[in-house]
């Protein structure tokens, strides 16, 4: 399954699966001016869940605009580079043909219709689909299934959801668009821990269940490799390093920087630290 993930995206040539998606040596650029991806290349294997980690700033909310197509919207380009979904290149669609093809995203922010009904925005999520109200009742209620909670609350505005409701609610409308891959942008964003760990449970089921692709922006590095396969570090919008999760987590910088598997006394500098060198390498 992960044969395709190493070492290089450009290198490979194999079938594509339902919900795969590629970058490969992806430039970004806003205002004609400022490189904000440096050449980036990535891969979702069908049905994995993959982590995409760094701080803010590094550049993981512009990928996912590249891939979602709107960065026209805030005067951002694509000056190099490929995003391939099914084998088929999608950087240059329309943000609507991209989610017709089976791409959705769960924006930072939750960013869900505050003064309409739960009701309303999850069939909201299913305005791109043309394949009939029957399916789309019957995915309404599949649905509501992964969000007990929601069905308590279908005629009240989302605006009064708590911010775990909200999350929810996110999530049950990109699910409604039928998509093949999901992402997901800093879904434990403000949430206590129990509901932290309520979210990643779903999104663990969702994609065993569903068979949906996710690619998961989190600052929260603990969680997110402990539900994906593989995960991607960005700093200033390269790719620094990229393994198996389980690999990742051992990785003494990833320990330090990302898991903050140290006391405070104890935490150095970036400067300071044992294998600075090593990381200068990695972002000249």
């Amino acid at each position: 399954m992960w044969a395709c993930l190493w070492p290089s995206v450009a290198a490979k040539e194999v079938s594509p699966d339902v919900g795969s998606l590629r970058l490969n040596n992806l430039e970004v650029i806003y205002n004609d001016i400022i490189l904000v991806l440096r050449g980036i290349s990535l891969e979702v294997p069908e049905g994995a869940i993959v982590a995409f980690l760094g701080s803010n700033g590094a550049g993981k909310s512009t990928t996912l605009k590249a891939i979602s197509g709107l960065l026209d919207y805030e005067d951002g380009e694509i000056k190099k580079g490929v995003i391939e979904f099914d084998g088929h290149p999608i950087h240059k669609m329309d943000p609507q043909e991209i989610v017709q093809l089976g791409i959705t995203q769960v924006p930072e922010g939750r960013r869900i219709f505050a003064e309409l009904t739960v009701d309303e925005n999850i069939r909201v999520g299913a305005h791109t689909r043309r394949d009939g109200k029957a399916e789309i009742a019957r995915d309404y209620e599949r649905v509501l299934g992964y969000f007990p909670p929601l069905r308590q609350r279908l005629k009240i505005q989302a605006g009064f959801l708590s911010g775990g409701e909200q999350q929810m609610l996110a999530i049950a409308r990109a699910l409604m668009a039928r998509p093949s891959l999901i992402m997901l942008d800093e879904p434990s964003l403000g949430l206590a821990p129990l509901l932290v760990t309520e979210i990643f449970d779903i999104i663990r089921r969702i994609n065993r269940e569903e068979r949906v692709s996710i690619l998961l922006v989190e600052q929260n590095a603990f969680m997110a490799l402990a539900v994906a396969e593989y995960g991607y570090i960005m700093e200033n919008g390269k790719i620094v390093l990229d393994g198996p999760s389980g690999k990742l987590m051992e990785n003494e910088d990833v320990k330090e920087f990302y898991l903050g598997m140290k006391d405070e006394k104890e935490r150095r500098s970036f400067a300071e630290v044992k294998h600075y060198k090593r990381r200068k390498r990695w972002l000249s």
